[in-house]
């Protein structure tokens, strides 16, 4: 997708905080952190959202969240941390490529949802 900015941090024509790559995945700091610890990391494939996940991509979603415990730590969040995959409009998704967001730091997190 030429005008995905996710896109663009996968292959290296936007910089960003990168701090984990590999042929499958990518990991960067969020550019407005909600938390100390606040990672995003992406498929290097264009998948818009958990909506269009097909069979294909299963291994590739394991391997975000198989990554997620090593990319909390490795930021400072060793103790636990939230990962959160927000899909579509409603779901509260604003760029539109599958990313996972890696919350955490040295406080708990907080409650799942504001009743």
């Amino acid at each position: 997708m030429s005008d995905c900015i996710f896109c663009k941090i996968a292959g290296g024509h936007i910089p960003a905080g990168k701090v984990f790559e590999d042929e499958d995945i990518v990991a960067f700091r969020d550019i407005y952190p909600q938390r100390p610890v606040h990672l995003l990391v992406i498929p290097r494939k264009h998948i818009v959202s958990l909506a269009e996940v097909t069979p294909e991509d299963v291994p590739i979603l394991g391997k975000m969240l198989a990554k997620a415990h090593d990319l909390a730590a490795a930021a400072g969040s060793p103790d636990g941390f939230r990962v959160i995959i927000n899909t579509g409009r409603v779901g509260g998704q604003e760029v539109f490529h599958l990313h996972a967001h890696i919350v955490g730091g040295p406080d708990p997190v907080g409650p799942m949802l504001k009743h």
